[in-house]
């Protein structure tokens, strides 16, 4: 992997650390920091020893305020033809994963920043966390998936209300709509990011991804379609070593040992 400038990319045993670092800029997003967001989920995906990604902001204050709009307008005005290479903050759009990622949501989470934090399975933020879309304050609209991801994160009564006022909503006011799991000190978010990692790196990989992904495909099926969906991803799964060692071990009172084949 190429050293990178805007994000800190980490590996430790199975765990995959994506930190945007530009804390200075309360780590907005950049098209330099979208790039580098792509390379290092797509080498998450792509590497068999990575199981779950944990993705958070650099500093205290800031998981993401969203698009650097000022890097954005100077890459416009001075005609960067790279400016749309990838999708905002590399994975909103066009990028298919069926691994876990978790955010650890450490502060600002707003407009891009709450999209990217939406691209993630399960959310955890600290105590003082905000949470926002104010996109339709400037004339615009969330164009990272929010109009799209937030209805499906919560209920439609309250992704309204955050989507068209352009409001903030504080860490409880989200933990109690359901846009995150837990609510944390800031010093206990990282630990309980990792634990739950750690859990989900304790269950066989395929099987994981295999719910993931068919939770995210049926949210767009029937329920017929979904169930047939479902027995072809259980049927793939049953025929895997890992389906063979999770029975065996639990008969012979031992841990597993997966492999993710």
């Amino acid at each position: 992997m190429p050293d990178f400038a805007n994000i800190i990319y980490e590996k430790k045993g199975r765990i995959a650390y994506v930190t945007i670092n530009r804390p200075e800029r309360r780590n907005a997003v950049d098209p330099a920091t979208s790039r580098e967001l792509r390379q290092a989920f797509s080498d998450f995906r792509d590497d068999d020893e990575l199981w779950v990604a944990i993705l958070t902001g650099a500093g205290e204050k800031a998981f993401s305020a969203g698009a650097d709009l000022v890097a954005m307008a100077q890459a416009l005005a001075s005609g960067d033809s790279g400016l749309l290479d990838v999708p905002f903050g590399g994975i909103t759009r066009e990028f298919e994963i069926w691994k876990p990622m978790i955010a650890a949501i450490n502060g600002y989470c707003l407009a891009g920043g709450l999209e990217l934090a939406l691209r993630c399975d399960i959310r955890l933020a600290a105590e003082h966390a905000t949470f926002g879309l104010p996109e339709p304050t400037r004339a615009i609209i969330p164009g990272a998936g929010g109009t799209q991801r937030l209805p499906r994160a919560i209920p439609l009564a309250f992704a309204m209300e955050i989507l068209l006022s352009g409001g903030r909503v504080d860490a409880q006011t989200a933990l109690r709509w359901g846009l995150v799991s837990h609510v944390l000190p800031p010093a206990e978010l990282m630990p309980k990011a990792e634990e739950i990692a750690n859990a989900i790196c304790e269950c066989g990989p395929l099987a994981v991804r295999a719910i993931k992904q068919a939770v995210y495909q049926g949210l767009d099926m029937t329920l017929e379609e979904g169930l047939a969906l479902e027995t072809k991803l259980q049927m793939e799964v049953f025929g895997t070593e890992d389906a063979h060692e999770g029975p065996l071990a639990f008969s012979q009172k031992r841990k597993p040992q997966y492999k993710g084949r």
